[in-house]
């Protein structure tokens, strides 16, 4: 076998390789090389969205690379990654690094990562065992990059104490002031207990539980990793804590900058494989948060090994078109004082990063003689970046949770009088920051600073529009919230439904625009498939550990329902119990199913459309089935712990984004209610009489009780209803539905 091969401008080096590549992910491995092959990069976040599985994401999202991007460079560092893979790091490397030196075990990955970086004249890559490569490579490297490495110790290095043999022996490459850094998961991240399966084994538990002694890989919990460094002499180690983990980071904290309450809730985003849901993750860190105890149950470490940097915290926004990229970082300066600083990840982001001084002199003279301060802009020339100063005080959007967890409805709406009066200052000044958010006010005592204002607009808007827009955008990061009374503030704002349905088309539109029509890591995450399961046990027994009130959603593409193609929806029931879903099906959609919860209960619908469209029109062919009874024209109870209800859809549907929008009001009943409702309804119905000669009204009739679904009405009427009766019209154009798909002839004695 050759000892080198040149693809593009990188160098792959053969010389220690088998000739077998002793780790692969099988057939997924052909399909990254046809795509690296075939696309740029700038088309990967399309070839994402159409492929929709959880590998060509891992390997290609230009996410994968914020765990390292944040690492000041000059641009001359010697950098050696150990474990390159497919090359999702290496690309960020060789745009920050002067020299890239990769090391894999697989062939097949190295030839992915060659063609990924074909464009990058610094990148060599040594294919086979690190033990073998290890005597040929250079003493003088500035940075070690293991990322998601260093649990695969034993098998690189296979020695009684492989994790600290491997460290010592990388530490021999090192060039003085030289540093290693290591990102791996946590054995003890708050994810595993709450559900997530062990990223390497695919197993429950196995983490928490110390692993067996012939796992493939091993993490370690926080003060794990620092008995292995103490061991290998090492005592300069500085940890981060990547949020949600270090595989698709969007945040990353330190020890010197621990996460606010409320400011991690990005929890359910299991990419690679379905999970359960045992408790509420989010509320569990804010409890963790407030009690100092984040670092050890944070869900990934990032260790520098060696010097450490002034950066104490990041905040990604990457996930959007090019000309708003942008890095947030918190800094401290020489003399140990936080500074922000946010940086263009692209050089069309530059442009964006200028603005906000104008956004900063707009800004102050909208609010001058106001109650809203605005935090300080300058622009740093000689990289581009905006810096502003370290506000101290609270997030607004805490104080607002403090609110919803002592369930202070009226210290709830105090605050969001107070907050709706200060941004209402001098409204008719053509400036308006879009983005008035909660968590980017800062309060300290007297003092609301604005510390955000990312998305100012030359021109008036309304305060009333910015609230909603804030409420609407703190209760969507966490369902809690909704308790104390979102929707009457709604109305307080003057906003009716209608209103309201426009105002958030109108966010979505906005997000189009920020993110240039990509999808969101949510959309992406629901594309891919994967289902988080709450076990119905929980529910069962304690509303407060999870929730009855839950909603599951079905989608039946044809072959069925199953848990594969069902989700939890982003829409939750109110403090009226009430919710408005939107379900939105492709033409290769047969039928929804709608759980409306976890127990008995009673649903009573108040509006059913589709394409906005009432399902009552006759030209709209929605039917309704369900495992409960008709308690009247809109009301079903249910007497089981697994109410359901069937939507079945119309075959020749419009195009491939058909919505079915359901509001509904659902009520939990005990279980001895539910018996005797139901007992009752059923009573009711057996004491009908059927008269020998059954008329063609009264087979119509008969066949709405029995639930013939192939009836375009959204309540069947009961015949034993005495004050209910046909039209001739009606009856004649249900008696025509009914003999299209059933024979009468069926009913007869």
């Amino acid at each position: 076998m050759q000892e080198e091969q040149t693809i593009g401008k990188v160098n792959l080096n053969f010389k220690h390789y088998s000739g077998l590549d002793l780790y692969s992910d099988g057939a997924i491995e052909n399909e990254l090389l046809e795509i690296v092959q075939k696309y740029n990069k700038e088309q990967y976040q399309e070839v994402i969205e159409q492929r929709a599985n959880w590998p060509v994401l891992y390997h290609l999202s230009e996410q994968r690379g914020n765990i390292v991007e944040w690492i000041p460079m000059e641009g001359n560092e010697k950098v050696l990654e150990v474990g390159s893979g497919c090359g999702a790091i290496t690309t960020t490397l060789a745009s920050k690094a002067g020299s890239v030196t990769c090391v894999d075990l697989s062939k097949r990955r190295s030839e992915i990562n060659a063609w990924k970086n074909k464009d990058c004249d610094n990148v060599t890559i040594h294919v086979g065992n690190f033990r073998d490569i290890e005597p040929d490579l250079d003493k003088d490297y500035n940075f070690i990059f293991l990322i998601g490495v260093f649990e695969y110790g034993q098998g690189y290095i296979g020695t009684e104490h492989p994790y600290e043999n491997f460290l010592m022996m990388l530490k021999k490459h090192l060039a003085p002031g030289g540093r290693i850094v290591i990102a791996i998961e946590n054995r003890t991240g708050l994810k595993y207990f709450a559900g997530c399966a062990e990223d390497h084994l695919g197993s429950y538990f196995s983490g928490i539980e110390g692993y067996s002694e012939d796992s493939v890989a091993r993490t370690f919990t926080r003060n794990g990793l620092i008995r292995i460094f103490r061991r290998c002499g090492i005592t300069d180690y500085h940890f981060y804590y990547p949020y949600p983990d270090y595989k698709l980071m969007t945040m990353l904290h330190s020890d010197q900058y621990m996460p606010k309450q409320g400011e991690l809730y990005d929890n359910v985003r299991n990419y690679d494989r379905d999970r359960l849901v045992l408790f509420n993750e989010k509320q569990a860190y804010d409890g963790l948060v407030q009690d100092g105890m984040y670092p050890e149950f944070a869900n990934s470490f990032e260790v520098i090994l060696g010097p450490g940097f002034p950066t104490i915290y990041s905040k990604y926004s990457n996930d959007r078109a090019d000309e708003y990229k942008i890095r947030t970082d918190i800094e401290l300066d020489q003399m140990g004082r936080k500074m922000i600083r946010k940086h263009p990840l692209t050089a069309a982001a530059v442009e964006h990063i200028r603005n906000m001084r104008s956004a900063y002199e707009g800004l102050q003279a909208r609010f001058r003689g106001g109650d809203l301060e605005i935090n300080d802009c300058q622009l740093d020339e000689r990289d581009n970046s905006a810096i502003f100063s370290f506000v101290n005080g609270i997030p607004l959007s805490t104080m607002f949770d403090i609110c919803v967890a002592k369930d202070d409805k009226e210290g709830f709406r105090t605050l969001f009088n107070e907050y709706y009066r200060r941004i209402g200052y001098n409204e008719q000044y053509p400036v308006a920051d879009y983005d008035l958010i909660f968590s980017n006010i800062i309060v300290n005592g007297p003092i609301w600073t604005i510390i955000d204002y990312e998305w100012t607009y030359g021109k008036c808007i309304s305060a009333k529009e910015l609230a909603f827009r804030a409420l609407y955008c703190y209760s969507l990061e966490d369902n809690k919230r909704l308790s104390l009374g979102i929707d009457d503030l709604y109305q307080f704002l003057g906003f009716d439904e209608e209103q309201q349905k426009a105002l958030i088309e109108e966010e979505k539109e906005f997000q189009k625009y920020v993110t240039g029509n990509r999808m969101s890591m949510v959309e992406v995450w629901k594309a891919i498939g994967r289902s988080a399961k709450i076990p119905r046990e929980l529910s069962a027994s304690d509303r407060g550990a999870q929730g009855t009130d839950l909603i599951q959603i079905y989608i039946d593409k044809g072959d069925g329902f199953s848990e594969d193609d069902s989700f939890f929806p982003e829409e939750t029931y109110d403090e009226h119990q009430t919710v408005k879903l939107d379900v939105e099906v492709t033409s290769k959609a047969r039928c929804v199913r709608v759980d409306p919860a976890f127990n008995r209960c009673i649903v009573t619908f108040k509006n059913i459309l589709w394409n906005d469209i009432s399902i009552e029109n006759d030209d709209i062919d929605v039917t309704i089935s369900h495992n409960g009874k008709w308690a009247s024209n809109d009301t079903i109870i249910f007497d089981t712990m697994d109410p359901n209800i069937e939507f079945g859809l119309p075959e020749d549907m419009s195009g491939d984004k058909n919505h079915l929008m359901i509001k509904m009001v659902m009520t939990m009943i005990p279980e001895e209610i539910a018996h005797s409702m139901v007992e009752a309804i059923v009573e009711k119905e057996e004491e009908q009489v059927v008269p020998e000669k059954i008329s063609v009204k009264d087979k119509v009739r008969n066949k709405l009780k029995n639930g013939i679904k192939s009836i375009n009405v959204k309540h069947p009427k009961k015949s034993s209803d005495p004050d209910y009766d046909y039209d001739e019209d009606e009856e004649e154009r249900l008696q025509k539905k009914i003999d299209e798909e059933t024979d009468l002839e069926d009913l007869d004695e």
